[in-house]
């Protein structure tokens, strides 16, 4: 057998028979340092020294010899009066205790060792916050330190008050257990130095001299704990004392194993046992899953329409005063934690169509708390009501509507008083009272429900002597408080709410909607048919506000009139009034908004007052009346408040009001007030400053709350002014007063004069270009017809302007043709100007019916051309004519 696989030490015979072996042998040990034979073929590698110090130990090991660091280190803290490592440790020490959670369930609880921990540093804490003179010594990090260690203690501790209290009422800890456990850990250690000690191996003997420096080492450490802690091991020991020593005991039989194991044992494979992996079946857990979720969803279905019937009122059973109650209990759900909105609005809806026969003294509160419901869907201020929805909110307001808008009847509403409130509250309090009582009863048994039952006070009606229900004694009740009123309070109904303000919000709804429905497509045609009977319902509340002499409310409601109606041109009103087949066609838009305005004015509020006479401004600009514009805006000074007022709506309405001034100014030939009126807005971001879209600049300084705020401030696709329109009014208006200045020489003074900055730009920008091409866009037909003026050629210029496809969007049945008619005329009157400017130098003298040739013009048009640039020294010139 050869001696490389032959266990060392198992025959005696074999190791004496050969001498030279033995020699051999002991020379190899003194030169291995004193190895014995056993592991005299055996290598040191790196997995027998892991095995030497790889110790298994359990959760609980662990978690005690965490707890046994940080209490060590708490202690010298405290010593120190550390007060910032003393948190700090705290800190470590509260985390390493909620992580041992199932640790300390699994072993009966905490530890001794740690409550006395804590009611130490309990003493600790309140001692050195009492010492006011030392606490003012402290540095300001250590003084933070011991108030938050103050304040976290005071909470950790709450969970472990019992316990705690427990310990303070007996603090001493027997001496017994904490000997015996020390003196059976001891024996423990001497069996396991008894075993190692017979073992042959050196590496076991080894291992065994690392576990008997360990156990030495804990000891002095528990030493040190003890008189430090006063046997804070001890009570640890007593707390976890089984299941530390089976865990010892567990280690020690493991790591003796390992240590004995001599020859062949010692190289071959640990046997690991392998364990089946159990498939789940996943199919059958889906199945029961999905069946239990649809159990649970017929269950509540079957508690929703038990609930349904038991809430459902009997039509014949009715009274006035039972709707009233019923109405009270739904409202009072409002707003609750797991209320359904649309199971809410339904209840109510469903109680508003059993309304009608009890009167408007009935039907009309209902259908307020309808409406607020349906504006209570709306959870942020971005979301918009859909438009079955808006429109179902409108059918009630014109329900309602049409009772107050009867004169003859003359009903109208009002704001609840104290009275109407303390009734409502005694009908809830008297409503919750009664299923109050049910319920005790029914949780005390079947008996208990019988004795509220019996318990339940009788009602007896004083007049009759007879016994009433509690519905019988609330309808006796309305009714002997209605026969009290007089007529007039008989015809006040007293509700919750603002018609005036639920009208505000529906307005805002629709325009809500306009704004995030897609401009393009046949839904926002669609809903642009709902204006119609928004401005009804608007008109409809304002005379029935007018009839009660509420002005304020009243004027609030001619001001959204006004706002749908200002940008609307008299042909677009006819023709959509044709379409639908009303009356409307046959209004003065002009006479209705000089009324509506007139009345804001005496009744409205300064922002009401404001924005009413921007949009008449902006009404007689649209329809070309602009010397009736331009005296209302003078004479308002709104361009002097505008600035200073704050209101951005108001701003973006003055910004689209100096537009469509300047546009009709265009339009009309006044070429000077156009240009003044649309320089502000045109030379930077026209897009913003008319709310007709957002920025999307890349170096944008935007918060999104700002982006938001801005989308919500843009006006409807259909209001919205031309761009392309706007810019080619602009730029030819630039035109006409910059060409002659561009075209005098270079000692005139008109040359140097810049009246438009903008179309400077646009013009050097087009000049610096290598290559032109034939134009497409609006700027680029007014800078090609610019060229073309300035070297005389005005039948090219006016043919370019002419061609622009923007002109067909000027309202009225002939403004194109109009606005063609007067950009030739100007032309004609700018050509003349620009040649005479530019070339008077080469001319002694020039023929006034040689102007007439080449501009096509009458004498008198050209004579007075002339004359006027001879009078504002443009021209040095004079008339040759005979006397």
């Amino acid at each position: 057998m050869s001696k490389f696989w032959a266990a060392a030490g198992s025959d005696d015979s074999s190791s004496s028979s050969d001498s030279s072996d033995a020699s051999s042998s002991s020379s190899d040990s003194s030169v291995g340092g004193g190895r014995g034979d056993a592991n005299r073929w055996v290598m040191d590698s790196d997995s027998e020294s892991e095995e030497s110090v790889r110790v298994a130990k359990s959760a609980k090991t662990r978690a005690f010899e965490s707890f046994e660091a940080h209490v060590s280190k708490l202690r010298n803290a405290m010593k120190t009066n550390d007060h910032k490592s003393l948190m700090d440790e705290f800190e470590s020490l509260t985390k390493a205790m909620t992580k041992s959670t199932k640790v300390f369930d699994a072993n009966g609880g905490i530890p001794r060792f740690l409550v006395r921990m804590l009611c130490d540093l309990e003493d600790h804490v309140s001692k050195s916050l009492a010492d006011k003179a030392s606490f003012k010594k402290l540095k300001p990090a250590q003084g933070r330190a011991l108030n938050r260690m103050k304040l976290n203690l005071k909470k950790f501790c709450e969970k472990y008050r019992v316990i705690m209290d427990e310990y303070r009422k007996n603090p001493v800890v027997s001496s017994e257990s904490s000997s015996s456990s020390s003196s059976s850990e001891s024996e423990e250690e001497n069996d396991s130095d008894d075993s190692s000690s017979s073992s042959s191996s050196s590496s076991s003997s080894a291992s065994s001299g690392e576990k008997k420096k360990k156990v030495k080492v804990a000891d002095s450490d528990s030493d040190s704990d003890s008189d430090s802690d006063s046997g804070s091991d001890s009570e640890a020991s007593s707390d976890w004392a089984e299941s530390s020593d089976s865990d010892s005991s567990d280690s020690e039989s493991e790591a003796g194993g390992a240590g004995e194991l001599k020859g062949r044992a010692r190289w071959l494979k640990r046997t690991t046992v392998v364990k089946e992996k159990v498939e789940k079946d996943k199919a059958g857990r889906s199945e029961e899953r999905k069946r239990a979720k649809e159990e649970a969803a017929k269950l509540k279905a079957e508690q929703d329409a038990q609930k349904a019937a038991e809430g459902e009122l009997k039509e014949e059973e009715l009274t006035p005063s039972l709707i009233q109650k019923k109405t009270l209990e739904i409202v009072s759900s409002r707003g609750r934690k797991g209320t359904d909105s649309k199971a809410l609005l339904g209840q109510l809806e469903a109680l508003s169509k059993l309304v009608t026969r009890f009167g408007p003294r009935v039907e009309i509160p209902v259908l307020m708390h309808v409406i607020t419901a349906q504006f209570d869907m709306q959870r942020t201020i971005d979301d918009f009501m859909d438009t079955p929805t808006w429109r179902s909110c409108a059918g009630y307001l014109e329900r309602a509507g049409s009772i107050l808008g009867d004169e003859k009847e003359g009903w109208k509403i009002g704001a609840m008083t104290a009275e109407d409130d303390e009734l409502a509250s005694d009908m809830m309090m008297a409503t919750m009272g009664k299923a109050g009582k049910m319920k005790s009863g029914i949780m005390s048994g079947a008996g208990g429900a019988m004795a509220a039952m019996s318990t339940e006070e009788k009602l007896i009606n004083p007049n009759t002597g007879e016994v009433e229900t509690e519905d019988q004694r609330m309808e006796r009740l309305r009714l002997e408080r209605e026969a009290k009123m007089s007529e007039e309070e008989l015809k006040t109904i007293r509700v919750p709410g603002s018609l005036s303000l639920f009208l505000s919000r529906l307005d805002e709804e629709y325009n809500k909607s306009l704004q995030r429905i897609s401009p393009h497509s046949i839904d926002y045609v669609v809903r642009l048919q709902d204006e119609t009977k928004l401005r009804e319902l608007l008109g409809i509340y304002q005379k029935y506000y007018q009839r009660v002499d509420s002005a304020s409310d009243a004027a609030m409601l001619a001001e959204l009139r006004v706002e749908h109606m200002y940008y609307r041109h008299d042909s677009i009103v006819k023709a959509v009034a044709e379409a639908q087949d009303t009356s409307a066609a046959d209004g003065d838009t002009a006479k209705d908004m000089t009324y509506l305005c007139t009345y804001i004015y005496q009744h409205g509020t300064d922002r009401q007052k404001t924005r009413a006479m921007l949009c008449h401004i902006y009404h007689h600009a649209l329809h070309d009346r602009f010397l009736e514009a331009r005296d209302l805006l003078l004479m308002s000074h709104l361009q002097e408040t505008i600035p200073i007022a704050g209101d951005i709506a108001t701003m973006i309405l003055f910004n689209r009001t100096m537009v469509t001034l300047g546009l009709a100014a265009f339009r009309l030939g006044n070429i000077w007030d156009s240009h003044q009126c649309l320089s502000d807005i045109c030379s930077g971001r026209v897009r913003e400053l008319l709310a007709q879209g957002v920025s999307t600049g890349r170096f944008s300084d935007k918060t999104p709350d700002q982006e938001k705020a801005e989308k919500r401030r843009q006006i409807p696709y259909h209001q919205h002014i031309n761009l392309d329109l706007l810019e080619a009014c602009h730029l030819i208006s630039a035109m006409f007063l910059e060409v002659p200045n561009m075209a005098s020489p270079g000692d005139n003074d008109r040359r140097g004069r810049v009246l438009s900055r903008t179309f400077r730009k646009y013009h050097d920008m087009y000049d610096r270009q290598v290559f032109t091409g034939p134009p497409e866009q609006t700027r680029d037909f007014v800078m090609t017809a610019t060229k073309a003026l300035l070297k005389g050629d005005w039948k090219k210029c006016a043919d370019l302007l002419k061609s622009l496809e923007c002109w067909d969007l000027v309202p009225g049945d002939n403004g194109a043709e109009e606005i063609k008619t007067m950009l030739v005329e100007k032309i004609k009157q700018t050509g003349v100007r620009t040649y005479l400017l530019a070339f008077s130098a080469q001319y002694d003298s020039l023929s006034l019916s040689q102007l007439c040739e080449m501009f096509d013009m009458t004498k008198n048009e050209v004579h007075a051309i002339v004359s006027k640039m001879m009078i504002n020294h443009d021209l040095i010139a004079s008339w040759d004519q005979p006397t």
